[in-house]
């Protein structure tokens, strides 16, 4: 199967548009059992320094921040509650910013999440940002790589028709910042997370 990863300039628009963008895009992970991928149908952007909810909040720059400070496009990939979530680096070189990927609509490799994500039903596979990155096979691993060559790539998919802006998941420790509709879905896809 040929994927054509997206091309750098793609990464390049601001993070807010780029996290609308990225909906309907294919994501796909390369593995020793297999290619796993799904249509990305939930994000949420971080604005970096000024974003109290941003791990780069305030500049912070540590060994876990440090790939967002690189150029848009790479993986940053970090461990919550035991799970491995993945992110598209975006902002430009020295401006921590980037996209959490929320959920993904399973496309290929069936077979493989289901294997990965034994025990629950199909919808549950990707409707989170932990469950998509085991059933992928993303993992630690994967941190500081490119989207834009194999074993993770983020591939051309299709345009949806209603997305839809809300509050992100999960802050509500950050004073304002909790309350930005920078949280972006696809209306009415059952794999989006809540």
């Amino acid at each position: 199967m040929d994927y054509t990863p997206m091309p750098q300039s793609f990464y390049e628009q601001p993070t807010l548009e780029l996290a609308k963008s990225l909906l309907g895009c294919l994501l796909v992970k390369e593995t020793e059992d297999g290619v796993a991928s799904g249509y990305i149908v939930e994000t949420e952007a971080y604005l970096g320094p000024e974003d109290r909810a941003a791990h780069s909040y305030g500049n912070r720059r540590t060994k876990r921040t440090e790939i967002m400070f690189q150029e848009p496009g790479r993986v940053y990939t970090y461990v919550m509650h035991t799970h491995c979530l993945v992110n598209v680096v975006s902002g430009d070189v020295g401006k921590p910013e980037a996209i959490l990927i929320r959920a993904v609509e399973p496309y290929m490799g069936l077979e493989i999440m289901e294997k990965r994500r034994a025990g629950h039903i199909q919808k549950n596979w990707t409707n989170g940002p932990g469950k998509l990155t085991k059933a992928l096979g993303i993992s630690m691993n994967d941190y500081g790589r490119t989207y834009l060559e194999p074993p993770l790539i983020i591939a051309k998919g299709y345009k949806p028709d209603n997305v839809v802006e809300g509050k992100r998941v999960g802050i509500d420790n950050s004073g304002e910042a909790r309350d930005y509709p920078w949280r972006f879905w696809i209306e009415g896809n059952t794999y989006v997370s809540r």
